[in-house]
């Protein structure tokens, strides 16, 4: 079979290299074409036809700011599709971008499948007709999707979380203290985020921490698509080290963390990291944003778990001190430590076990073999 897959953000190539994986296992005659990352151009052997640093804008003002490039990539996209004529649409997450490529396929007669479902119960409801028009299969990753899309008269299948197949396959480093020269303090990880708006935002004043908790290393997480230099110049006097491709290993060994809201969030979740929520993006964006977003928590962590079990910093609240207090309770106030990682424990279960890529890929080759 033919597989054209589609992720628009770091996130996503994760998740997308792993379903490339375990759909090469199902389909040994399994060909792809992509738009996606590092990780799903290794994992299919391909290069991408559009790499996910061209595709990821965040926030409402930044989207309008670059809509040229967004059409350009439609219609790149769109053309691609058609001359690979592929058996399948297989469509990850970034619904702004996707569901205008769903559209173009279902009309050209194409099998779509949309694994990791838009996050429509949080703002826009509506879409969910949209995406009963234009997506064949729809596999949801968080627990309570399921019963969202069913009031709206739509069956979905909830296929698990992917992250834990992530973590599941990942390797600890056992040196990874000694290699990176950590060894003597504890650590903070400093998750700033993998876009260029939130890591702008909100590394200068993460970088900051250093100086307030100086008996701790201070670390950076590093997105693949910039390098050293870029997170350097925005870290002012603070010279601290930055860390890529070793995320798990630096949360896993982290005593806390400071997480821009995100994937990362759910990440140091089930990697037992207790952790601060951060976030800044444009003013514009941020007050659109609360006009229409219907959910209580901008984290995953607090989504699933609907409470408060992370501290969430926003916009004007996400200031050096509030976020030094947060932190300073996360290492040293042991009751609320304790809170923080029995909420994780809820959380795990909740998510069940891993295996959402290989139960997405039987999903779909089962689908495929039922329409050919």
């Amino acid at each position: 079979m033919k597989y054209y897959l589609i992720a628009g953000e770091t996130s996503g190539d994760l998740h997308g290299a792993n379903l490339i994986r375990s759909l090469k296992k199902l389909d040994t005659e399994a060909d792809f074409r992509l738009v996606g990352g590092d990780r799903m151009q290794q994992a299919a052997g391909k290069t991408a036809t559009i790499h996910v640093a061209q595709m990821a804008f965040m926030g409402f003002v930044e989207v309008l700011a670059n809509l040229n490039t967004i059409a350009k990539n439609l219609r790149l996209v769109k053309a691609d599709i058609a001359a690979y004529a592929p058996d399948a649409l297989v469509l990850i997450d970034f619904p702004g971008f996707n569901l205008k490529i769903a559209s173009y396929a279902k009309k050209a007669g194409i099998n779509v499948c949309y694994y990791i479902s838009p996050k429509v119960w949080a703002w826009n409801q509506r879409r969910v007709l949209k995406i009963k028009r234009v997506v064949d299969r729809l596999f949801c990753i968080l627990p309570f999707e399921v019963e969202f899309y069913k009031t709206w008269g739509m069956d979905v299948d909830y296929v698990g979380n992917p992250l834990l197949d992530a973590i599941a396959e990942h390797t600890d480093n056992k040196q990874f203290i000694e290699e990176n020269h950590l060894t003597g303090k504890p650590i903070i990880a400093l998750l700033p985020g993998s876009r260029h708006m939130e890591i702008s935002k909100l590394l200068p004043m993460m970088s900051e921490l250093a100086f307030r908790f100086p008996a701790h290393h201070c670390v950076v997480a590093g997105a693949p698509n910039f390098d050293a230099q870029y997170y350097n110049q925005l870290m002012g006097d603070a010279e601290l080290p930055v860390l890529f491709n070793a995320t798990y290993d630096l949360l896993k060994h982290a005593e806390a963390a400071v997480v821009a809201s995100g994937t990362a969030t759910l990440e140091a979740a089930l990697l037992n990291t207790p952790q601060v929520v951060v976030y800044k993006a444009n003013p514009l964006s941020i007050a659109i944003g609360r006009l229409v977003i219907r959910v209580k928590y901008i984290s995953l962590v607090n989504l699933i778990l609907d409470k408060l079990a992370v501290k969430e910093l926003i916009q004007k609240d996400c200031t050096l001190e509030a976020v030094a207090d947060e932190l300073d309770h996360l290492l040293n106030k042991k009751a609320h430590r304790q809170q923080v990682l029995d909420d994780y424990e809820s959380l795990r279960q909740k998510m069940g076990e891993p295996g959402a890529s290989e139960r997405t890929a039987r999903l779909i080759t089962d689908f495929l073999g039922q329409t050919s």
